[in-house]
């Protein structure tokens, strides 16, 4: 990787920062091999911290200054903000042994996922436990986790989940796609002090990679696949070797040895298989865990409803989704997404995504739809209205597929939300 002026992208808020581009700026590449993995000291900040336990992480305090002095909040705060009162629980009384680096050990990583109601810690993923159980073992080796599913299986919640359990900070994040560059993922340099002094520790500005090896943190990486295969390859030596090399600095400059509690998640989904296939160097260095959808209707009504309710509410609605309108939802996602109805019957399956994810998401616009238009909580009617950009989003042939459901399937089934979905069938465009 060659010095180049760092995109806007790349810039990180640090670099952004006045303060911090003077030449009192300090890199974590500025110190002794030794002291460069160890955590950096936090700045204090210039108030008195809150009562939250929240407010050590630098998440929690970025989030804090980022909100503007109207009031308004932050729509989505990362895991270790959202569930920071049970992280704190659980570290108080944490008992078990836990391996070098963790914030926590592996049972109460697995409480804070799982839950457990006798303690006060919610159930954040709804899936098989023994598959965290995996993730956590795989994160305690010298191994990759590879998260690989079906696009809206909650395979980026449970990365974030885990991230929160075991460093306390789950912001380390590299996105995927195609326009992804090894400099968003290492590291790139601070244009105006490369020019003035050229390559030093100060001019350099620290990707997710590099900062998660320095601080001994796990870096999470979305969508690996969607990035060229030389781009993801440049994980090879900090995942085998524990080194990251910056070859434009001298001496001990140039390398950067990671830390306890450094490890890498990556997310891919199955459908993306074949656009940029992973080598089988990188594949050596990952243990793969599949995300499956969810395998009942209870099991995802009841996901579906805690997730839109908490979506509703941060939207301004005052009331919540109706259960006999969210079961006509779950059922209609369900069997458009496998192709069987509920009595056994074969139908045509949509080519699109009919995840839990996107059931959410439309039962988050039906109660907005209900609320601000008409003052209620919404009905079967909306689900249609809602539905069609979701169901047909590139393919002509799945709204005809959809047409034909709310004409046959909805028609026969019994009970007034299914006759008003059938009702609504008119509302799709076309």
């Amino acid at each position: 990787m060659t010095p180049k002026q760092a995109s806007p992208e790349q810039a990180s808020p640090e670099q952004a920062s006045p303060e911090q581009s003077s030449p009192e700026q300090s890199s974590p590449t500025s110190a002794s091999p030794k002291q460069r993995g160890a955590r950096p000291a936090r700045p204090k900040p210039a108030n008195p911290a809150p009562a939250n336990p929240a407010s050590a992480n630098p998440a929690s305090a970025s989030l804090e200054s980022a909100s503007p002095a109207g009031g308004s909040t932050v729509q989505r705060p990362p895991a270790e903000v959202r569930y920071a009162d049970e992280l704190a629980r659980l570290r108080e009384t944490d008992r078990g042994e836990r391996p070098p680096g963790w914030a926590l050990s592996l049972q109460a990583a697995r409480t804070f996922i799982t839950g457990d109601p006798a303690a006060g810690i919610s159930r954040k993923f709804v899936g098989d436990p023994s598959l965290i159980d995996r993730s956590l073992v795989t994160l305690a080796t010298s191994r990759g986790l590879m998260l690989v599913g079906e696009p809206g299986t909650a395979k980026s919640l449970l990365s974030e989940l885990l991230a929160a359990a075991v460093s306390g900070d789950s912001t380390l994040v590299i996105q995927g796609g195609a326009a992804t560059t090894e400099d968003q993922i290492k590291y790139s340099w601070n244009y105006a002090l490369l020019v003035a002094e050229g390559p030093t520790p100060r001019s350099l500005v620290s990707a997710p990679l590099l900062r998660g090896m320095a601080e001994g943190r796990v870096v999470r990486f979305e969508e690996i696949t969607r990035c060229p295969l030389e781009v993801q390859d440049c994980l090879l030596s900090p995942l085998s070797d524990r080194v990251l090399a910056i070859p434009e600095l001298p001496g001990d400059d140039g390398l950067v040895f990671a830390r306890d509690g450094f490890t890498v998640i990556a997310t891919a989904n199955t459908r993306d298989r074949g656009v940029n296939e992973m080598s089988a160097a990188l594949k050596r260095r990952f243990n793969f865990e599949t995300v499956f959808p969810i395998p009942d209707l209870a099991t995802e009504l009841d996901l579906v409803q805690t997730q839109a309710t908490e979506l509703l509410l941060r939207s301004g609605v005052r009331v919540p989704p109706r259960r006999d309108v969210l079961e006509v939802l779950v059922t209609t996602f369900r069997e458009l997404r496998d192709g069987v109805t509920e009595r056994g019957d074969s139908m045509e399956r949509l080519s699109a995504v009919m995840s839990t994810a996107e059931a959410v998401s439309v039962a988050h616009a039906v109660g907005l739809r209900g609320w601000f238009l008409r003052g209620e909580a919404g009905d079967a009617g909306d689900i249609v209205a809602c539905l069609a950009g979701t169901a047909a989003k590139d393919n002509a042939d799945d709204l005809a597929r959809l047409r034909h459901y709310l004409q046959q399937q909805a028609r026969a089934r019994p009970g007034a939300q299914w006759q008003a979905l059938h009702a609504a069938r008119n509302l799709l465009p076309g």
